[in-house]
């Protein structure tokens, strides 16, 4: 239809001419497309005017509600709900947030799941959208109207404490946050009810019966069996175990109606207190015709009498217990079961010269060697045993003495009186002299007698290896960071340089010394290392040049492990 003037000339300088330019033929669809580009728009302008006139005449505005949604925005009123879901065998009531949206009047539910209640992860029981009153009906649609805002449900219409219809299901408000209480008081003067309390009673969860003790091993190995499909060992009271290590009661037994050739029969029941195990024996008897022993294996068992396992208090002069159908009648009780039944916690005696002998034969069986018997109880290898060592030399052989029993039997063995045993002390005491003087020489009494003045000095020795120890670890720190890293030694004469013009520091100063060289130190361990290093020394004017060629010298004087 048309061309441009290049192409015309270009033509006209080859001797053809163009035809001249043609209308265009145009369409429905075109020529109201050339209309709304040369008018600016489609049908008649939107003016003010016209948007005034439309109103007037009762029309609609394109601001429609803009005025709610631009005070209302994000103001969210929220109630809580619960619904008895029926539907199911088990009732069951489901717990609901109910949303109302103020800047749109819309309206959202949404299931609050509890915690494992099966159902699937989809909380949104009704999607945002303003919702109408009475019962459920399809929403939406293409030839569906919009609903009027009297037929939607309004804020005002939720209250805490009521029932109220939506969608067809019945929920129940018992409670609404604070800024709902609040709103709904500020804009229609309307106080909601107090909180409901909804919750259930907790449910009563069947429980299986235990089944009965079958009598094959302990009594906790077979309820293993019940609590898990694959049972653990049990577990073990260690603190009762300690407490009442060797602990046990012996009472004397009889038939309970014998027959004649039983009749002198007699039975001895022990009861560990440590593990709770029974056993029964029967003592020799001289012509009773009958193989004496063990009756009954040492174990956890059951008195048929109550049906449960063995207690203390089942067994007393006069009771009758049964034990695999056999039925045994409490004749008495020895002088230490006595004692423990009048009181539980008394303090047990020892016979201290039996426990000292004792103690030197079983020394003497378990290793051949004395100085490996003492490298043994001495824990920290400082040659010496103090006052906690012995007692765990005691303990090991099974010894649960008192404290005031071990310093008796330590102040035998301790001939020097110090607090504390030599090796040489200690072979004296262990061993028979290898010739003697004096014929028939007899070793000394022990003297049970508790000493109040050797007490204090064993304590004493055990504080001051205590303290020993700290002085070691101190040194040694120190040590590592003077000798070990070459550079230190000159910059720590540096850093005393810069805080003092005088050849003394304190002890505060070489703290704050050796943190500007990245090492970080106690107080109370430098002071410990100058009076190790320099004896006599004043922590408050510590020369230290002399202080620090002393630390490298003493280096090697403390092993790193002992």
């Amino acid at each position: 239809t048309d061309c441009d003037d290049f192409t015309r000339s270009y033509y006209r300088a080859q001797g053809m001419e163009q035809a001249p330019r043609e209308e265009k033929e145009l369409d429905a669809f075109g020529s109201t497309l050339s209309q709304m580009q040369e008018r600016g728009g489609l049908g008649v302008p939107k003016t003010h005017e016209r948007l005034y006139r439309e109103v007037q005449l009762g029309g609609g505005h394109v601001n429609v509600n803009m005025q709610q949604f631009m005070e209302c925005d994000g103001k969210v009123c929220r109630f809580y709900a619960v619904i008895d879901d029926l539907s199911l065998p088990q009732h069951e009531r489901r717990p609901f947030v109910i949303l109302f949206f103020l800047a749109d009047d819309t309206m959202e539910i949404r299931e609050q799941y509890p915690l494992n209640c099966g159902r699937d992860p989809f909380p949104i029981f009704f999607r945002r959208k303003k919702m109408p009153r009475g019962p459920a009906r399809i929403i939406g649609g293409p030839f569906q109207r919009d609903i009027p805002k009297e037929e939607c449900v309004h804020v005002r219409d939720l209250a805490v404490g009521g029932t109220h219809e939506l969608m067809g299901k019945n929920f129940y408000i018992y409670d609404a946050d604070p800024f709902t209480r609040e709103y709904l008081q500020t804009e229609f003067g309307e106080k909601l009810a107090e909180c409901q309390d909804v919750r259930l009673p907790e449910r009563a969860v069947a429980r299986a019966t235990t089944p009965p003790y079958n009598g094959y091993g302990s009594w906790d190995d077979s309820m293993g069996s019940v609590h898990a499909l694959v049972p653990k060992p049990p577990r073990k009271d260690h603190v009762k175990l300690y407490v009442n290590d060797g602990k046990v009661l012996r009472f004397t037994a009889q038939y309970v109606s014998p027959k004649h050739e039983d009749a002198d029969r007699m039975f001895v029941v022990n009861y560990d207190l440590a593990d709770d195990t029974v056993s029964i024996h029967e003592p020799p008897q001289r012509n009773l015709g009958i193989v004496t022993g063990k009756f009954l294996e040492k174990g956890i068992h059951v008195n048929q009498m109550t049906g449960n396992l063995f207690q203390p208090h089942d067994l007393h002069p006069g009771a009758v217990i049964r034990v695999y159908n056999r039925d045994f009648e409490i004749i008495d009780m020895d002088e230490y079961t006595r004692k423990w039944f009048q009181e539980p916690n008394a303090k047990r005696n020892f016979d201290l010269e039996a426990v000292l002998e004792k103690l030197r034969e079983g020394l003497r069986q378990q290793y051949p060697l004395v100085r490996d018997i003492f490298r043994k109880c001495d824990a920290d290898h400082d040659g010496v045993l103090t006052m906690h060592e012995f007692r765990q030399a005691l303990e090991k052989w099974g010894f649960q003495l008192s404290e005031e029993d071990s310093l008796v039997l330590m102040r035998h063995f301790d001939t020097s009186k110090d607090g504390q045993l030599s090796y040489n002390e200690f072979c004296d005491a262990l061993l028979d002299e290898d010739y003697t003087t004096e014929m028939l020489k007899s070793r000394p009494m022990l003297d049970k007698n508790s000493d109040a003045r050797y007490a204090q000095r064993a304590h004493g020795k055990v504080e001051e290896r205590v303290e020993t120890e700290k002085v070691r670890a101190a040194v040694r720190a120190m040590g590592d960071v003077v000798y070990r890293h070459t550079q230190a030694f000159m910059k720590l004469f540096k850093e005393f340089g810069k805080v003092t013009h005088r050849d003394t520091v304190t002890c505060t100063q070489i703290v704050q010394a050796f943190e500007q060289i990245g090492a970080l130190l106690e107080l109370d361990d430098v002071i410990r290392t100058v009076l190790f290093v320099l004896p006599g020394a004043d922590p408050n004017n510590v020369k230290y040049k002399d202080f620090l060629k002393a630390m490298v010298a003493s280096y090697h004087d403390f092993s790193a492990v002992r």
